[in-house]
């Protein structure tokens, strides 16, 4: 009786896990974005954001950063603080490189940050001051962990009212989701979710298991030049 109790309850909590990870995709590709603000004084017709969310990590950022350099192509990367604080040399290359560097969170802990406006708050302001202390400035772009689709209004009003402006995203390579895909399937994720699109803001993740994202950004990079794109920062 108690195996085949604790059998239902595993296959319960496997499809309970199945639902709430496609759920999780399917808001990556539907949520609002942020764009009234950008570091171009005229935004061109056709735009694409190339964002970066959970770095920098030592295996993968700097791979990412040679890409962009190499294809002149600038960015946006939403830091973990916790994360930045032990690699301080690439939040400080990503800004002598002319990229963004903006706020995701201090821990990514989402039962902790979004359990009040204070807790959320106070974890922006952490790792603001991360970001302050290398770079010498606090940004004032951020992006909720997950992105703001289905938070509490009183969340979203607490951090527009703190001086943010946040950002989501309309396109993905889904390199955040279950298992590790190869750089050909996040490449037409993104070519795929960005369809008609003028204006793409592309979520793609620079932490250490993203192992196929870096040869991906080449690609996608490359296929949005040929197809008359430019390329801006928030």
């Amino acid at each position: 009786m108690n195996r085949k109790y604790f059998a239902a309850a595993a296959i319960i909590l496997a499809v309970a896990f199945a639902v709430l990870w496609i759920a999780y995709g399917l808001n990556g590709a539907q949520s609002t974005f942020a764009i009234a603000q950008t570091n171009d004084t005229q935004t061109p017709e056709k735009t694409v954001y190339l964002t970066f969310d959970d770095g920098p990590s030592d295996r993968i950022t700097p791979k990412i950063l040679d890409i962009l350099d190499a294809e002149d192509v600038k960015a946006t990367f939403f830091i973990i603080g916790q994360q930045a604080e032990r690699r301080d040399y690439l939040i400080r290359r990503e800004t002598e490189s002319g990229h963004t560097v903006a706020v995701h969170s201090y821990t990514h802990d989402y039962t902790d940050i979004y359990s009040s406006p204070k807790k959320l708050l106070a974890d922006i302001d952490k790792c603001n001051a991360v970001i302050e202390k290398i770079t010498g400035k606090r940004s004032d772009v951020y992006r909720f962990p997950g992105g703001s689709y289905g938070l509490k209004s009183e969340l979203i009003a607490a951090v527009t009212e703190h001086g943010l402006r946040y950002v989501d995203w309309n396109a993905s390579t889904r390199d955040a989701e279950w298992g590790v895909s190869g750089a050909d399937t996040l490449y037409n994720n993104a070519v795929s979710t960005s369809a008609n699109c003028d204006n793409v803001v592309l979520l793609s993740h620079d932490s250490t298991n993203k192992t196929s994202t870096p040869e991906a950004t080449r690609r996608i990079i490359q296929y949005y030049k040929k197809n008359g794109y430019s390329f801006s920062t928030f």
